[in-house]
């Protein structure tokens, strides 16, 4: 089994600088990659405003993943489809390309995703789906892990941009104090940025996501 995850770049069209804005999300992927290194393969972009990656583990997925949503400078946001399956590499023309039920899986997922933001969740940026003859384990499972992301993305999408910085360093373990000096304020107020945000619960389910990754 594998975890094939499809990102892109929310109203990337509406955006003055598509290519700043893309070499910021690569960026962003490589800091997360570096500070959580559980992917097989890492985002990068493939076509356009699309970026393809692939985890062994959902939990490592969806750890990445939040990492990735919280570095983002306001402004740039990207939605995620998340695959859970098989994935059959096949060789074309010298290369291997990503195939498989994995992969059709994370497209409609993603494809999910931006119904969400459409009508019922504004704010969903995350949605999973089990390729076709997973097991009903893994169903209930995925089941659970979507209802996970939704409340995360909630909490997530309505951060500004300096507590998502502030949550991003508290998911690492990064001590209030620490984070103060380097925002040049005080305790007190990462504190409070923290407590009225919610990101107590977005550091707990880091933590239970990767927990087996970081030990």
């Amino acid at each position: 089994m594998s975890i094939a995850v499809i990102a892109d770049i929310v109203a990337s069209r509406q955006l003055v600088d598509r290519a700043a804005a893309q070499r910021r999300i690569a960026r962003v992927v490589g800091d997360a990659d570096r500070d959580l290194p559980v992917a097989r393969q890492p985002l990068e972009a493939v076509v356009g405003d699309e970026l393809q990656g692939e985890y062994d583990r959902l939990g490592d997925a969806l750890g990445s993943l939040l990492l990735v949503r919280l570095a983002l400078p306001d402004g740039i946001d990207c939605r995620f489809g998340v695959g859970v399956g098989a994935v059959r590499p096949i060789e074309l023309d010298g290369r291997t390309v990503p195939e498989g039920p994995a992969w059709w899986a994370a497209r409609a997922a993603i494809e999910r995703t931006a119904r969400l933001q459409q009508r019922a969740a504004p704010f969903a940026r995350t949605w999973i789906e089990a390729a076709e003859g997973e097991d009903a384990a893994m169903v209930d499972t995925i089941s659970l892990a979507n209802a996970y992301a939704l409340s995360r993305d909630q909490l997530v999408s309505t951060m500004s941009e300096r507590t998502r910085r502030l949550t991003y360093g508290r998911c690492l373990g990064r001590s209030q104090r620490e984070l103060a000096e380097t925002e040049g304020v005080s305790q007190s107020a990462v504190s409070q940025a923290l407590a009225s945000a919610g990101s107590a619960a977005i550091v707990e389910g880091f933590a239970a996501l990767t927990r087996g990754a970081r030990s």
